[in-house]
């Protein structure tokens, strides 16, 4: 045989694109991670404790878990401490300086942070809610068609996080995320477009915004 021939089961093993298939879409974690936990008494969200760990942690392995990668972490208040405390080892972190804005500025970092990583769509997750375990994001996830996709979880119906935003939708989440209202406003002008998963069956979407909710993570 030449040593330049190959072997069948080489062939087997070779890459999708080699073998005229089309590669899996590459579907990226953005995980918004900076809120200040005002109603909590200025506790960060990302360093509350979550089974012996930071609750971050926790967010960054639901994702991955999910198969979403790359995986891309917007911190904001204390950012400094959580990069420290929180193991964030294969993620690409990023610091917002406006955090204290709202999330919509968080998720316009997020989503310029994506820029030129090849993602299809980026699924966006946030650091406070541990009720939706990868389960619930892969199911999410599952339902990408295009860069135009437009995915959320439902809850009896009603939408809820994870979110799912195709790549040819990032420009206009950007110029309409302003404040708190994240990507409400892409989502309200394109509510037809919408498809709605649901995930009330296998995750809670509980939020932990107050001292009561902290239970919750015990």
């Amino acid at each position: 045989m030449s040593p330049h021939s190959s072997t069948p089961d080489q062939h087997r093993h070779e890459p999708a694109a080699a073998a005229g298939l089309s590669a899996p879409p590459v579907i990226a974690g953005l995980l918004l991670a900076a809120g200040g936990g005002r109603r909590l008494g200025g506790r960060p969200k990302a360093l509350l404790t979550y089974r012996g760990r930071p609750l971050v942690e926790n967010a960054v392995r639901v994702l991955r878990e999910a198969g979403c990668g790359p995986l891309h972490v917007v911190l904001g208040a204390s950012a400094a401490e959580v990069r420290e405390r929180a193991d964030l080892s294969g993620c690409v972190v990023t610091d917002n300086p406006d955090w204290a804005e709202g999330m919509g500025s968080s998720l316009r970092v997020g989503l310029a942070s994506l820029a030129g990583t090849g993602a299809g769509a980026a699924l966006v997750s946030l650091v406070d809610q541990p009720g939706i375990g990868p389960e619930a994001v892969a199911r999410v996830r599952a339902a990408y068609r295009s860069p135009a996709s437009l995915v959320a979880a439902a809850y009896d119906g009603e939408r809820g996080h994870p979110v799912l935003f195709g790549a040819d939708r990032w420009p206009d989440i950007v110029a309409t995320a302003t404040g708190d209202k994240g990507a409400r406003v892409h989502l309200a002008a394109h509510a037809d477009e919408l498809t709605l998963v649901e995930c009330g069956d296998i995750a809670e979407a509980f939020d932990i915004d107050t001292p009561p909710d902290l239970a919750r993570l015990a």
